[in-house]
């Protein structure tokens, strides 16, 4: 709001008066992020005292003009120095700032117009955010002083991680764990998604480090745009224990296969150009 004029006295003393703002710091769970949830919070703070309404007067009492400022909230005091007189403008310390004075405070709030409370409020929370997300309620922060405007309540979201998925801005990730049949002969498996259990084809001579594009499988945008994607990267488990025939049959078929080609990229390059991330 832009205040101009005689109006400045006004401006001056609401911005003094004004409430802090509060943080809430809340963790939903990666589902909860998927789909929107709303939750109920119990917030402390400074509200306004039920008995003088926030005016920091006694009832049936008032304010009156403070009489070191004249109501303007402002002190200003001359100086002689070399170069003439000088000027200096000051905040009152009579009246703070606000240029009015009790004449009687109230008893339960001393005069300040708030005392300590704990408020309950239901926070809904959009379809999408993510870890530092923040919700800003407007007005639910502290009471402002002596009637001044309240704050602003801030909801800092913290996302649980999820036991198999990640998440890169929109795009989820799984990482499957085949076995190396598995990744020579192809295979349906299936995999987590947000939505539930998909089964999905992983082809003949699938290579470690491949990934597969599930359309549309990602996070919502929390500005209302489309989802990403959910990317699949094929992670080939190599056996460790191998007794002496497993042994002999894989000697056997790495005869028949001969050396394997050279890879021109990395597992990350390959996944960087899979999800654009560059």
């Amino acid at each position: 709001t832009f205040f101009g004029g005689g109006f400045g006295a006004r401006a001056r003393r609401e911005r003094s008066n004004r409430g802090d703002d509060l943080r809430y710091d809340m963790t939903i769970t990666f589902d909860e992020s998927f789909t929107g949830v709303e939750k109920q919070i119990d917030v402390p703070r400074l509200a306004a005292c039920d008995r003088c309404s926030g005016s920091g007067a006694e009832p049936g009492t008032g304010q009156e003009t403070c009489p070191g400022c004249g109501g303007s909230g402002q002190i200003r005091r001359s100086a002689q120095s070399f170069f003439g007189q000088v000027v200096t403008t000051a905040t009152c310390p009579t009246c703070g700032g606000g240029g009015r004075i009790l004449k009687s405070p109230c008893t339960q709030c001393r005069g300040q117009g708030r005392v300590q409370k704990s408020k309950r409020l239901a926070v809904k929370i959009p379809a999408g955010v993510d870890t530092g997300s923040q919700i800003r309620i407007s007005g639910e922060g502290e009471a402002g002083l002596r009637g001044g405007p309240p704050g602003d309540l801030y909801v800092v979201l913290r996302v649980k991680a999820h036991p198999q998925l990640a998440r890169h801005e929109q795009d989820v990730l799984f990482e499957l764990r085949v076995n190396m049949v598995q990744a020579a002969l192809g295979d349906r498996i299936e995999i987590p998604t947000m939505e539930g259990p998909v089964e999905i084809a992983i082809p003949a001579g699938t290579q470690h480090g491949q990934s597969f594009r599930l359309q549309g499988r990602g996070m919502p945008d929390v500005r209302g745009g489309r989802r990403g994607d959910q990317y699949v990267v094929v992670q080939i488990v190599i056996p460790k224990d191998l007794d002496l025939e497993q042994k002999a049959l894989l000697r056997k078929v790495g005869g028949l296969t001969g050396k394997p080609e050279k890879v021109s990229k990395g597992f990350f390059d390959r996944l960087r150009d899979a999800i654009s991330l560059d």
